[in-house]
């Protein structure tokens, strides 16, 4: 089953039609399902697939001579090209005439090892690619290399791609339809746990509810899930033991830098590197109140991937507990007590999702440039303020509050965002609320009196 990516089949699709020379750059985090989405797009055309790994050289070149000699049923008359100029001459002969896909996936590792292959690769696009029908597709997930040694104006590639695709994690709404079964909470919980890589979603058992499913796919110390993250940790970088300093620290509530170097004991600066890179890698993310400077000094940093946020929170401290297979112990102890508030961001995030696909399809006021969320100080209450979403354009606003608890939102809550908005600049404000158990009769009455009011209290509408 396929799910999601129609942005990208479309587009891919559409550079195919052209029936002319293609070099698509495609890139992001690994698990992300880049090569799932090239199967896909390649599944009823003709192609050829490379999956490149970390050999030397030498044998890099012999496995993509392999593909290609299989692919023309050759393998009996050669065993390899000479080189990979050999190589790709030969592909462009062959594809003068006739549409052939070919997909190098996981190019860094070719890149790496023969660092002027971006060199022959722009020599021969130059002067003898450009006039096939090749459709090239190199693919990665090392995403600082993608960025700077294939992308960047640096590289001997630039002007040479006709598309890049950023492969970005799925938003609320692709992710839940792995769980067609679950109810909309379950969605919310779900998501919490396992984000939007597919690969971790497709984990999670749709007959089987979200404790079964923790217990099962994350507490078992035999599962995939388990030690995933340090797994990958240790496939990207070469001082896990810091980062994993780092991400437990803001899963446990540091979130600026100060806090996070003065949890884990290291400088300010040293502190900034890290963050620097698992911002890379899209682990982490660096937010700014909304409409602020990317140089804000209330910059707070946040983990972007919640099967991270929930393993670091959850599974990290508790790695003794889970060896000694108290699985039952840690969920009912660890996890669940704290369960419901951890999902109070996540639903935050769920939220904003809706909010941007609304945006999407012209359903709001206004269509705004940015979403995110404020804090900032009161300078009349003297005290730190925060709000949930705010959604902006020029001088108008959507501002939301979403309450993920187990009782109707009443107007204390409302009257208190309404107070709150007074410290931003906005001329044209319109509110919108969010909560889990629905609102109170009060709340809808009043409401229903004004116009720039919106209760939300169902996600899943038709038009999303």
């Amino acid at each position: 089953m396929f799910i999601g990516r129609e942005y990208e089949i479309k587009a891919l699709n559409k550079l195919y039609d052209k029936d002319s020379f293609q070099f698509v750059v495609m890139y992001g985090r690994r698990r992300v399902g880049k090569t799932r989405l090239l199967t896909e797009f390649c599944k009823d055309k003709e192609h050829i697939f490379f999956v490149a790994e970390e050999y030397n050289e030498k044998m890099a070149l012999e496995k993509f001579s392999q593909k290609i000699l299989q692919y023309f049923q050759m393998e009996e008359f050669m065993s390899s090209f000479e080189s990979w100029e050999k190589a790709f001459m030969f592909l462009a002969k062959q594809s003068r005439d006739k549409k052939l896909i070919l997909v190098i996936d996981e190019f860094p590792y070719i890149a790496m090892v023969n660092k002027s292959i971006p060199s022959l690769l722009q020599n021969l696009i130059d002067h003898y690619l450009k006039d096939t029908k090749l459709y090239v597709i190199v693919c990665g997930s090392s995403m600082s290399f993608m960025e700077k040694e294939v992308l960047s104006y640096k590289s001997p590639l630039y002007g040479r791609r006709t598309a890049q695709f950023k492969i970005e994690p799925f938003d609320f709404y692709d992710s839940i339809k792995f769980f067609p079964e679950y109810s909309m909470e379950d969605k919310v919980k779900a998501y919490g746990v396992l984000g939007g890589i597919p690969q971790y979603l497709l984990k999670f058992q749709g007959n089987k509810n979200i404790k079964e499913n923790i217990k099962n796919e994350l507490l078992n110390k035999s599962s995939y899930l388990y030690d995933e993250p340090l797994n990958l940790l240790k496939q990207e970088l070469r001082e896990p033991a810091m980062y994993n300093s780092i991400i437990e620290a803001i899963a446990t509530g540091s979130s600026k830098l100060n806090e996070i170097s003065t949890k884990i004991g290291e400088e300010g600066s040293k502190c900034s590197n890290y963050l620097k890179t698992l911002i890379e890698l899209q682990i982490i993310s660096k937010e700014v109140p909304v409409g602020e400077k990317e140089n804000s000094k209330r910059t707070v940093y946040r983990i972007r991937d919640n099967m991270f946020n929930f393993w670091y929170r959850f599974l990290f401290s508790n790695s003794s507990l889970i060896e000694q297979e108290m699985v039952d112990y840690v969920y009912e102890n660890k996890i669940e007590p704290e369960f419901s508030n951890y999902l109070g961001r996540i639903f935050e995030q769920v939220c904003r999702d809706y909010l941007v696909r609304k945006n999407r399809n012209l359903k709001l006021p206004f269509v705004f440039e940015n979403i995110g969320s404020w804090w900032g100080s009161n300078p009349i209450k003297k005290r730190q303020e925060e709000i949930d979403i705010l959604a902006i354009s020029k001088d108008k606003a959507i501002i939301g509050e979403c309450k993920w608890r187990n009782e109707y939102l009443d107007m204390d809550v409302v009257n208190s965002l309404m107070e709150k908005a007074t410290l931003l600049p906005y001329k044209e404000k319109y509110f919108i609320f969010f909560s889990k158990s629905g609102f109170t009769k009060r709340v809808i009455e009043y409401a229903s009196s004004c116009k720039n009011i919106y209760l939300c209290e169902d996600l899943l509408v038709d038009d999303l």
